[in-house]
């Protein structure tokens, strides 16, 4: 791949994987554990041993996500005694009828379940806090754990322990080296002003500066990540958890706007940035229109194959040198079941996918999500010099650093589609102000959770 020497000292890697989905993989992250919530409906004296008895263990899991039956299929080579049966549903299926599931006299063990809803407040999961004390999982990235997390008054980014990741996804900047080399950069941004630096450099040469699109809103990428830069993650978290008394604006987040309203201001967006959505902005990036795009891991294997070693694949960078980095990041979230007869197995069994480094290669190799668990661990094998290894390498990284925040989309069920989308329509056209962004942005979020 392009080497990258030392026109800014430290140079800034890769952020992550891939994973299935691109705009629809918008998920989870935060804060800081504590508090409590409540306690699961059945509970079993915990032990870290598996079973030699025969056990079949039950998954619901969704249409196209196949990563489960090949940890399936390996956790059984290694523990023969212990068998799977997956049952699938569309997305939408399953994420209707997962409280019916759960509450079933034949719940399955383990479920996938990207919104928690009130499935705690009921007693339908199982709470994971003793088998984190037990498993030692203090060590692995809270930043990846915290939005997992759901106290007594059914607040996310705290308290106990409800789910675990089947990978783990971040979002971060794409490079076309091609056309950097043509401009004469020869090293990804390492600070957010030598990222706009960049911006003007290509601007100057006729090259567009960065490609995105917001005919679905995925511009919120780019959104976000200045925020990140500028405000408090733990604010954000607050505020997309819905911690009483949080808010959207801050002064981090006007910040952020304001900037994204000035690169709208100095034409650094396409001109028909509000026709473009997801797909074609990733084809267009891939097919070398653009400097830089903002995007998910889950873009980067099908990048590199498109790009071959024209392109390279970094974490936002921050506001001054040697900081630490913020990134919006995702799990692929599933639950135990609390009236399983199988919490010890199940829960062996998601602890082995976060540390046996089978589990850990087939993660990464069948999403592209890095595998999660702790920092420290020896990171899966891929190929040398491609966006995959920076990618894990960047992942363990924010992990570090624990620098992951949700994506702000995720505040509330109508955020999207009825604040962001048409709001950051307006800003990256120059028609709003940033903290005008912020306002509407707030006004939706009071109003939606007031409704």
């Amino acid at each position: 791949m392009f080497t990258r020497p030392s026109r800014r000292g430290v140079v800034r890697s890769a952020v992550a994987l891939t994973s299935l989905a691109a705009a629809s993989a918008l998920a989870l992250t935060g804060c800081a554990p504590g508090g409590s919530a409540p306690a699961a409906s059945s509970s079993v004296d915990v032990s870290t041993t598996l079973t030699k008895d025969k056990v079949e263990l039950t998954i619901a899991d969704e249409t196209g996500f196949p990563v489960t039956e090949k940890l399936a299929d390996e956790f059984t080579k290694q523990h023969p005694n212990i068998t799977f049966k997956i049952n699938r549903d569309t997305f939408a299926n399953l994420t209707a009828n997962a409280p019916k599931l759960l509450a079933s006299d034949t719940p399955p063990d383990l479920i996938r379940l990207p919104t928690i809803g009130d499935t705690v407040k009921d007693g339908l999961l199982a709470n994971l806090d003793p088998y984190s004390e037990a498993y030692g999982w203090d060590a692995w990235s809270e930043s990846q754990l915290a939005p997992l997390r759901v106290d007594a008054d059914g607040i996310r980014g705290k308290g106990s322990l409800y789910q675990l990741g089947l990978g783990y996804s971040v979002t971060g900047i794409y490079m076309n080296l091609k056309l950097a080399k043509q401009l004469g950069i020869d090293a990804p941004p390492a600070t957010l002003g030598e990222l706009e630096d960049d911006f003007a450099t290509a601007k100057a040469a006729g090259v567009l500066p960065i490609m995105a699109g917001d005919k679905d809103g995925v511009v919120n990428f780019v959104i976000q990540a200045a925020m990140n830069q500028y405000g408090d993650k733990a604010e954000m978290s607050d505020w997309i958890f819905n911690k009483p008394g949080a808010t959207y604006d801050t002064k981090g987040n006007v910040q952020g706007a304001e900037l994204i309203r000035s690169w709208a201001d100095a034409g650094y967006f396409p001109s028909d940035i509000n026709a473009i959505d997801y797909a074609s902005f990733v084809s267009r990036f891939q097919g070398g229109e653009g400097l830089f795009t903002f995007n998910g891991n889950w873009a980067a294997a099908d990048t590199q194959a498109k790009m071959g070693d024209d392109v390279d694949f970094f974490l936002v960078p921050p506001v001054k040198a040697g900081g630490d980095h913020v990134a919006m990041g995702a799990a692929n979230s599933f639950s135990v079941a609390a009236k399983s007869k199988h919490l010890n197995e199940i829960v062996y069994f998601l602890n082995w996918i976060h540390t046996d480094e089978a589990a850990r290669q087939i993660v990464v190799d069948v999403t592209g999500a890095a595998p999660g668990g702790d920092p420290s661990q020896a990171l899966p094998t891929v190929p040398a010099g491609s966006l995959l290894e920076d990618a894990l390498k960047m992942s363990a990284q924010i992990g570090a650093e624990n620098g992951q925040v949700d994506f702000m989309s995720n505040a509330t069920a109508g955020i999207y589609a009825g604040a962001i989308i048409p709001e950051s329509q307006l800003l990256v056209t120059s028609k709003i102000t940033g903290q005008d962004f912020v306002d509407a942005v707030q006004d939706f979020y009071t109003k939606e959770l007031a409704g």
